[in-house]
């Protein structure tokens, strides 16, 4: 059976209350005494699922990464479609929220996009198939549990995805240097998707005529660009303050 790693103890913990029937088994690093662990281990027991007590060594040739004594081996990720993507839309009972992400393609950045995106409300992340971050185990490690709480959909052309969003009645809001009009200027109310490019390059030209408008982040100082998931952060984060404002 294919198999991927989710590692640290947040990230366990969120898959282990969460997604436990992905869980394949659970190894412990062997002699360590941490309360916090301690509790993960009990709540291990709970869910039934196969614990290991193994050397430290083994967990660190499983992950490149601070695994805090603990990793799970899950079953592969099953990829979401654009069929998923309806089906998630026909069920919402509020305003469709959605995150593009454009040309993402560090682990560390996606997951990070992620946990701001589960933070501030966002329904669904889309992404290409291709040029574009997998969500390994770095990726999940870092989203701190949010990878199990919003579904990621690959999609295999993603202009054709957004028109066919803006058919739904979603406004598309592109994230652009050049754009004349700031986040605080920007309506991000409503049914809505935020389009966010890789840092440096931005959106791709096809993707940013495919949004119905563009907006920016005001810069002050002599930094002219944001790590993209701190500039997804903060936009996001507008949205959802335009979109709770009563």
């Amino acid at each position: 059976m294919n198999q991927d790693t989710v590692f640290g103890l947040h990230a366990v913990e969120s898959l282990v209350r969460n997604e436990s029937d992905s869980v394949l088994s659970i190894q412990v690093q062997e002699g360590r005494d941490d309360q916090r662990l301690s509790k993960l281990i009990n709540l291990i027991k709970q869910k039934n699922i196969k614990l290991e007590l193994v050397p430290r060594k083994s967990l660190d040739a499983l992950v490149s990464g601070r695994h805090q004594g603990i990793v799970a081996l899950i079953k592969a990720e099953i990829e979401k479609t654009e069929g998923d993507l309806e089906d998630i839309l026909q069920g919402l009972s509020t305003p469709p929220f959605l995150l593009i992400l454009d040309s993402v393609t560090d682990p560390h950045n996606l997951g990070a996009c992620l946990r701001s995106a589960d933070a501030a409300g966002v329904h669904a992340v889309i992404v290409p198939k291709d040029k574009s971050a997998p969500l390994n185990s770095v990726a999940r490690k870092v989203a701190c549990g949010a990878s199990e709480h919003v579904p990621v959909i690959r999609v295999t052309n993603l202009a054709r995805t957004m028109k066919w969003l803006q058919n739904f009645g979603i406004w598309i809001t592109g994230a652009a240097g050049e754009a004349e009009q700031n986040i605080y200027q920007t309506d991000l109310k409503g049914s809505m998707a935020i389009a966010m490019g890789a840092e440096g390059s931005g959106l791709r030209r096809l993707t940013r005529e495919h949004c119905d408008q563009l907006t920016k982040i005001p810069m002050e100082g002599s930094v002219s660009s944001l790590n993209v998931s701190v500039a997804t952060g903060i936009c996001l984060f507008e949205a959802l303050r335009q979109r709770t404002t009563i």
